[in-house]
């Protein structure tokens, strides 16, 4: 049994959620079209949102755009419809990063072993101190499963593995904090006056900085946070990493769709996250994050896991910017 059209407010439905996704310095840089027969959703990356200097192979920006992506399907599922995901379907420019289908019945049971719809509006980034209490293996069992299921690897880090990271990701943003141009483009997507912007990093969701610089949490703005004073971080947080075979534009695509899966259920459990992106952003400590011993890959992300308080909401651009309804021919909701 195929399904009918997707109304106006169904597609804008989709694209609210997809839109609540997270993407470096909050940039947001993704688009959504109807389908043509109004049955699915393509997802364009969008360029003008880039942030070229700090992730000039747009990889960062792709992940992003997987991200929101993931949510897109963990909505059609709440609208009971099945998402069939084409990953870069059209290599031409300027053609969509993924087209997704719902044209059919969503599965009787939830494909991601439960519901992660409630948790889209709940995850938030978390740069404050966590406990020490440890993730149960249960958990992580879970958490790695939900990566391997979309095409990425997670891997926890041993004391040894995080001493390492800790030390390329400290490297990286001293250098990025001794670069002017990096700085400047990173401060520009910060938004510390009134009245509040739709995009970018406002005052709340910056953080203290660790007081035994332990933990190398992103100095958005090369002085401590108008909001807070540095304050003591775990010992030794929990890290894991996100590992792909390939380096290509739809590997990037799968690690976005990756890491949400895994902070959605994670949000479902309590669990809060960050992401560490500092290595990433220059080639030699990127290269450094890979564990000789499991073997070829491309780390993707550093994630930081842990429990603590949740992190505040950041802004979210309208509905109306991110979804061209343009070419839409509404229809009548049953």
């Amino acid at each position: 049994m195929s399904e009918q059209a997707l109304t106006t407010e169904q597609l804008r439905f989709l694209a609210e959620a997809a839109g609540a996704a997270p993407s470096l310095h909050n940039s947001q840089p993704w688009l959504l079209r109807p389908a043509p027969d109004s049955l699915g959703m393509d997802v364009y990356t969008d360029p003008s949102r880039a942030v070229p200097l700090t992730d000039p192979d747009g990889r960062a920006l792709h992940i992003s755009v997987g991200a929101a992506l993931f949510n897109l399907r963990v909505a059609g599922l709440r609208l009971g419809r099945d998402p069939e995901v084409r990953l870069l379907p059209d290599s031409t420019e300027p053609g969509p990063a993924a087209t997704v289908r719902l044209s059919r019945p969503a599965p009787a049971s939830p494909p991601f072993g439960r519901d992660l719809f409630e948790a889209v509006g709940q995850r938030h980034s978390s740069r404050r101190p966590y406990t020490n209490r440890d993730i149960p293996e249960a958990l992580f069992g879970d958490l790695l499963a939900a990566a391997r299921d979309e095409g990425a690897t997670l891997s926890l880090l041993e004391e040894a593995g995080v001493r390492r990271v800790l030390a390329l990701t400290h490297e990286a943003e001293r250098r990025t904090g001794s670069d002017l141009a990096r700085t400047a483009e990173t401060r520009a997507w910060l938004r510390l006056d009134e009245p509040p912007a739709n995009d970018g990093i406002p005052a709340s969701a910056l953080g203290p900085q660790d007081h035994d610089a332990r933990v190398p949490v992103r100095n958005f703005t090369g002085r401590p946070s108008p909001t807070d004073t540095s304050q003591r971080f775990e010992a030794l947080p929990q890290l894991a990493t996100l590992t792909t075979h390939g380096d290509l534009p739809t590997d990037w695509l799968r690690t976005g769709q990756a890491m949400e899966r895994v902070w959605l259920l994670a949000t479902v459990h309590g669990l809060r996250l960050s992401v560490l992106h500092q290595a990433v952003e220059w080639p030699d400590t990127r290269w450094g994050l890979r564990d000789p011993a499991e073997g070829p890959g491309h780390v993707q992300l550093v994630l930081r896991l842990g429990y603590g308080p949740p992190g505040p909401a950041t802004p979210r651009r309208p509905v109306d910017e991110i979804l061209d309804l343009s070419d839409h021919r509404p229809t009548v909701g049953p």
